[in-house]
């Protein structure tokens, strides 16, 4: 039995250390055609039996140092997929390796990947392919040990139409014409150090970059590739504010890849090329949301250099990056910065305790994942209780500079591997051991299992308020909620801001004013983005004269979804698999 509960994988029995993939992307078939190498290395003796995680892959073949390796597909899982049980023709014993070769085809529908039309994309002339592994999906796109307990390099060859760009969360070794086939280029990628599977990614389109920095290009489709480089300008001196915080940047290319709309996330912290969403292009007004970039420039530390054994501890991938991200906002901007961001933040995560229930095992910071879907578990929780307690000990330690020497020490100590809560507690206790008297008087049990309350500077926050208040005022001279934006200018600077316009939109549904529904519904349609798609369709179908409505738009949009954010919202309408499937 796995010892991470969200795989079937033997992890206990052998690890990976290294894989090769070789893969060819058919846009025609919506298919990964490829072939995977994994060099394992045996933790017990006569070891002989393998397994892997596969989610709905087709297993051509399967060889082991060359020779012909027989294997059986188990049972089908709901959401771990099926597990591909390896059995190898001889023993190999502690320490040794073996290399096992997988010739395999995905499925259309694999959960990791997206397939878009050309009418999808900006260009409408070429289609577009994207994949998003984390938590568990990278199965469905790589016969693999899909668990983040294990760490490997991996060397990749991606064949494309000639047309074509393809990347990868790893460095560019260059291209050629593909011996096979005239009309298609293959790209080469390396990966030199040690990662999870969660943190594979690919991507192939009309791409187009920039270079913003030493380190770093922006790459998207043409159309948003120059706004993309002014939009994401701060990033090397981010990366600059990260080490001098955490230490040496390890990955050596930093990129940013802005995708299309349907992308479910704000961003993916993928090594060597983050992914992140259109929705954080707004020319710079209001502007803020870079924010996220510098949430995913400090998970190649805490998550990708330090990664959570098991998504039960997936906090410690959250709640420290979150903690390092605005550690990098007070050195640029200021500390009551920071107090505004976690005053956000801890909103954010009263939202997220509210829809699970005060009383929800999901609202621990460390929840139980047996037979739970890592999707389903997913909110601010683990990133806002996480920050929460760190702050807490922040301040009971010393203050932000006593306690950010801690997490850079944290860092260093458990670089390239993948820890517990209970690893990350007993370094802290060690870390500390003269204020071992302070941290014994912690709630531990509370902090890990119950909701918390904790205070933030609200001086920033006492500035909006005052703001808002000269707002409401202004009722008395122009009456309706439509007065703060009276002026073109102004809302067109509104709507440019992703984060204004969904908690507007949010507000006005929750307000029963029912103009802005249709508009509410047009929002959470035309990007994926969970954080504003999910809410909105929540609000509308909580509104009970629009119920049927949201439904009805999430079933005629569905298709073009990502296929984490469909699943996700149908279960927030309470939509049944065959409806939204149309079976």
């Amino acid at each position: 039995m796995s010892a991470d509960p969200c795989s079937f994988s033997s992890i206990n029995s052998c690890l990976t250390k290294h894989l090769n993939l070789c893969l060819n992307v058919d846009f025609t078939k919506r298919v990964l055609k490829g072939r995977a190498t994994l060099t394992l290395e045996a933790l017990e003796d006569r070891f002989s039996v393998l397994t892997l995680d596969t989610r709905d892959l087709k297993i051509i073949s399967v060889s082991a140092n060359g020779q012909e390796a027989s294997f059986t597909l188990g049972s089908k899982h709901s959401f771990k997929g099926t597990p591909l049980e390896i059995r190898l023709p001889f023993d190999i014993s502690r320490g040794q390796h073996v290399i096992v070769e997988v010739k395999y085809e995905t499925s259309p529908s694999a959960t990791a990947l997206q397939w878009l039309t050309p009418e999808q994309t900006a260009g409408k002339k070429y289609p577009y392919l994207f994949s998003q592994c984390q938590a568990h999906h990278c199965r469905s796109m790589v016969p693999c040990q899909d668990s983040p307990s294990v760490k490997h390099t991996y060397y990749a060859q991606v064949s494309v139409p000639k047309d074509l760009v393809a990347v990868m969360s790893a460095v560019r070794d260059g291209h050629e014409m593909d011996p096979q086939d005239s009309e298609r280029i293959v790209y080469r990628f390396r990966q030199p150090v040690p990662m999870p599977s969660y943190l594979i990614a690919i991507v192939a389109g009309a791409l187009e970059s920039r270079e913003i920095g030493p380190r770093s290009r922006v790459w998207s489709e043409k159309e948003f590739v120059h706004q993309a480089a002014s939009e994401f300008s701060e990033t090397e001196q981010m990366l600059q504010t990260a080490e001098k915080l955490a230490g040496p940047y390890v990955w050596g290319q930093y990129d940013i890849l802005v995708l299309p709309p349907s992308f479910p996330y704000g961003g993916m912290e993928n090594p060597c090329l983050t992914f992140a969403t259109p929705t954080l292009l707004c020319l710079n007004l209001y502007s803020c949301l870079h924010q996220v970039i510098a949430h995913e420039i400090s998970h190649s530390w805490t998550g990708n250099l330090v990664t959570n054994k098991t998504w039960e501890h997936f906090w410690l991938n959250e709640g420290h990056t979150v903690y390092l991200e605005r550690m990098i906002g007070r050195s640029m901007e200021s500390e009551q910065f920071r107090q505004f961001k976690a005053m956000g933040g801890w909103k954010d995560l009263q939202d997220s305790v509210n829809t699970f229930g005060p009383n929800s095992p999901l609202t621990n910071l460390v929840p139980s994942l047996q037979d739970v879907d890592p999707d389903d578990a997913f909110s601010s929780v683990p990133y806002e209780k996480g920050f929460a307690l760190l702050y807490h000990l922040e301040e009971l330690m010393g203050g932000p500079e006593v306690f950010m020497e801690f997490v850079k020490s944290y860092i260093q100590m458990f670089a390239y591997s993948s820890v517990t809560t209970d690893q990350w507690k007993n370094y802290l206790f060690t870390y500390f051991k003269d204020k071992v008297d302070i941290l014994n008087k912690v709630d531990w049990n509370a902090w890990m299992y119950t909701p918390c309350v904790i205070m933030y500077d609200t001086t920033l926050a006492d500035a909006c308020i005052a703001l808002s208040q000269k707002w409401i005022k202004v009722r008395s001279v122009v009456t309706g909620p439509e007065c703060l934006f009276s002026d073109t200018d102004n809302i067109f600077f509104f709507y440019m801001n992703s984060e204004i316009r969904f908690r507007w939109l949010r507000l006005c549904v929750r307000s029963k004013w029912e103009e802005m529904v249709p508009v509410a519904l047009k929002m959470a349609t035309e990007q994926g983005r969970l954080k504003f798609t999910r809410p909105l369709f929540r609000e509308v179908y909580t509104f009970e004269k629009y119920r049927e409505e949201a439904v009805r738009v999430f079933l005629a949009h569905r298709a073009a979804m990502h296929p984490v954010t469909a699943g996700l919202v149908a279960k927030a309408l309470k939509v049944e698999q065959s409806q939204s499937t149309g079976v």
